[in-house]
């Protein structure tokens, strides 16, 4: 039976989306989201910002944070279930008629940037394990700094840097606008073979680490290891955000939630499942692989580029250069995975938005004979194209900085308004310990945003975004005679 199964009656939204993913299809989608390159390649910024074992301190606390977070995308999105996912949420949370419309603009406006980056990751990520096998594509051809100073913020750098990679990150890019390109029903059969490859994957690394594993390399610790002090607590900031990276993609049923039969139920399952069974292969892998290469060795290559296969030599140390070559392959397909399942949830949020006359017109369109939204799919691939030109940590850093501030922030203490605003909504699942996971989520993303070094740099981005969408938001307004200008 295929992952994806079609039930070609039952609609979604405004009738045009067939209601057709179902649970197993939904969590599937889900974790090959999540486990995309992002685990393959970070293993050693975590162990170096951490300086040992430790670090896995930083996997497990993401975790928590997350399994928190998840609750409250599953309560709101079992109780507004239809394609959008945080648009939908913020604009009924804030009030449709007025703040709300601001709140979901700004979320619409760093969708801009943030959709591309996330999608741009993976293909970045999958050409950096494409270097092993072929180390020329490492060759770089050009890069270039492009530097802006802004009044009270200061320098603002960002980093171009083209490789004979980058044109494979391109491709890849354009290779998942090209599969997506088709009705759901041909996505669901793609979908079940990309799974699968995922799966063979994760257990062939976590087998090949437990059954060479040696206890006492994997929990050397240094003798200042849990020394409570600040280079402790802003080194598990720098881990957190890195984990926290590497867990998104719990909520991607959210944005085709129009697509998913029965949501009510399947939304917080497909959610609460894809994170523990994610949250339990990450930290496993990632323990095993210490019981093979020590942890001295993989800080060193945090600034190297064995950093970005360091899995596939961790598979040729144990079994030889064949053994290093397949599960670079592999990786590189589980990070097409990812970035087929990222392209596939985010086009159909700036549909829903413009649906209901937030966002552009032509985004409504829909593939006449295969009746998905064309539009949106090809103009976030055709920016992801253009942010496969950043570097890699740059892409991360400013990429989770940026939604913790301008979306999840403001969904995580909405969660808590809403229930305030609407206690008579229906809500077919209700936060567990209500709201003690909404304010944990809350406190644990403000610790990731400020607790690390240098922080300051991709909050500017932040910053600077928010402000751009603001004042795009007033001048829109007053130009339609729109909230809080004109008639709600």
């Amino acid at each position: 039976m295929s992952l994806l199964q079609i039930h070609p009656k039952a609609k979604g939204d405004n009738g045009e989306l067939i209601r057709g993913i179902t649970l197993p299809s939904a969590t599937a989608l889900n974790m090959i989201d999540m486990i995309g390159v992002g685990p393959f390649i970070t293993i050693p910024l975590i162990i170096a910002a951490m300086g040992g074992p430790q670090a896995m301190i930083g996997w497990i606390v993401g975790a928590l944070l997350v399994i928190c977070d998840g609750l409250v995308w599953a309560e709101l999105g079992a109780a507004m279930p239809n394609s959008g996912g945080s648009y939908r949420y913020l604009k009924t949370i804030y009030n449709p008629d007025s703040l709300g419309k601001l709140m979901a603009f700004l979320f619409i406006w760093q969708l801009t940037f943030s959709a591309p980056l996330s999608i741009a990751s993976g293909c970045i990520g999958l050409a950096s394990y494409a270097n092993y096998l072929v180390p020329s594509l490492g060759e770089a051809l050009a890069s270039h700094d492009i530097r802006l100073t802004l009044p009270f913020l200061g320098e603002m750098k960002a980093s171009i840097q083209l490789t004979v990679g980058t044109f494979v990150a391109m491709g890849v890019c354009v290779l998942a606008v090209f599969l997506l390109y088709r009705k759901i029903t041909v996505v669901g059969k793609i979908s079940e073979f990309l799974w699968v490859g995922v799966m063979l994957t994760i257990l062939w690394i976590i087998g090949t680490g437990v059954t060479h594993f040696n206890g006492a390399r994997a929990f050397d610790f240094p003798p200042n290891a849990f020394v409570l002090d600040s280079n402790f607590f802003n080194g598990l900031g720098a881990g957190m955000l890195v984990a926290i990276y590497d867990y998104w993609g719990y909520y991607n049923v959210c944005f085709f939630a129009g697509e998913v039969k029965e949501p009510g139920r399947v939304i917080p399952r497909a959610i609460i499942y894809s994170i523990l069974a994610v949250a339990a292969i990450y930290i496993v892998m990632n323990i095993s692989i210490l019981g093979v290469i020590p942890w001295q060795e993989m800080s060193e290559t945090a600034a190297s580029d064995a950093r970005k296969y360091i899995v596939s030599v961790f598979m040729e140390r144990v079994y030889g250069t064949w053994a290093g070559s397949l599960v670079t392959v592999l990786i590189m397909w589980t990070a097409f995975a990812s970035v087929f399942s990222l392209l596939l949830g985010y086009s159909r949020v700036p549909y829903a938005a413009a649906l209901e006359g937030d966002y552009f017109k032509p985004f409504t369109r829909i593939h006449p004979e295969h009746r998905f939204p064309n539009v949106s799919l090809l103009v976030l691939g055709g920016v992801a194209l253009l942010f496969c030109t950043l570097r890699l940590s740059d892409v991360i850093a400013a990429l989770v900085v940026i939604r913790i501030i301008i979306q999840f922030l403001a969904q995580t203490v909405g969660v808590i308004v809403l229930r305030a605003r609407k206690p008579e909504m229906e809500r077919p699942f209700r936060m567990w310990l209500y709201p003690l996971p909404a304010l944990l989520a809350l406190a644990g993303f403000v610790y990731v945003l400020v607790m690390r070094n240098n922080f300051e740099k991709e909050i500017k981005y932040a910053v600077v975004i928010l402000v751009i969408g603001i004042a795009l938001f007033f001048i829109k307004a007053l130009k339609n005679k729109g909230w809080p200008f004109g008639a709600k």
